[in-house]
């Protein structure tokens, strides 16, 4: 039965946020609201849970799934990050932003990209999701919730609920989420890539 939890969007009722936290712990997949829509989020050290974020989505294991962190620190034990790319990270985050890094050996091998080993890292600006990481303690595997066939993600709290209700072990309602994609960066290579043009300004942070 799926758990549903009404916060403030600004801020969250704590107990409501350790619940949900508790029901993270305990390997169970949730939509989340983020600064770029909703996601789905699991433990990452779960690989059941990593599976369902997969098959909720109709995703392949090379698809990038992403490790939402809580700060610049928590990026550094989860990616191999070089000077300049750190440089560049602490100009960026919080914010809307999704870096390709090489993941370290703390990243379990069956999340990575199965050939380049490389994770997709952001750290969410957004008072709930940064609740909630907080009450967890480590990053949580997530990715964007768009539903099979579709191109843009759920963004209606209603909308969540109506598609995935009786399927995941929670749901955090802080209101409808605003939709502006992140822009995604590679840093894996010789030289930063955009993959992605989303909210973040390349040229805010040098690129």
């Amino acid at each position: 039965m799926t758990e549903f939890f009404a916060v403030h969007p600004t801020n969250p009722q704590p107990r409501a946020m350790s619940q949900a936290a508790a029901l993270i712990a305990d390997g169970g997949v949730l939509a989340i609201p983020t600064d770029s829509g909703y996601a789905l989020v699991a433990h990452l050290d779960d690989k059941q849970a990593a599976d369902e974020l997969r098959r909720y989505r109709g995703l392949n294991s090379r698809h990038h799934l992403t490790l939402l962190c809580r700060d610049l620190s928590e990026i550094g034990q989860f990616a191999k990050v070089d000077n300049q790319q750190y440089r560049l990270l602490k100009h960026a985050t919080p914010g809307p932003w999704t870096f390709i890094l090489a993941a370290s050996r703390e990243v379990p091998k069956r999340v990575s990209h199965p050939s380049r080993k490389t994770i997709g890292i952001r750290v969410p600006n957004h008072p709930v999701t940064g609740a909630l990481l907080e009450l967890v303690g480590a990053p949580v595997l997530a990715t964007t919730l768009i539903l099979p066939g579709q191109d843009a993600p759920l963004v209606d709290p209603e909308d969540v609920r109506e598609a995935f209700g009786k399927q995941l072990a929670g749901i955090i309602d802080a209101g409808r989420c605003p939709w502006q994609p992140t822009t995604i960066v590679d840093l894996s290579g010789s030289a930063p890539e955009i993959l992605r043009l989303g909210a973040g300004d390349p040229a805010s942070i040098g690129l």
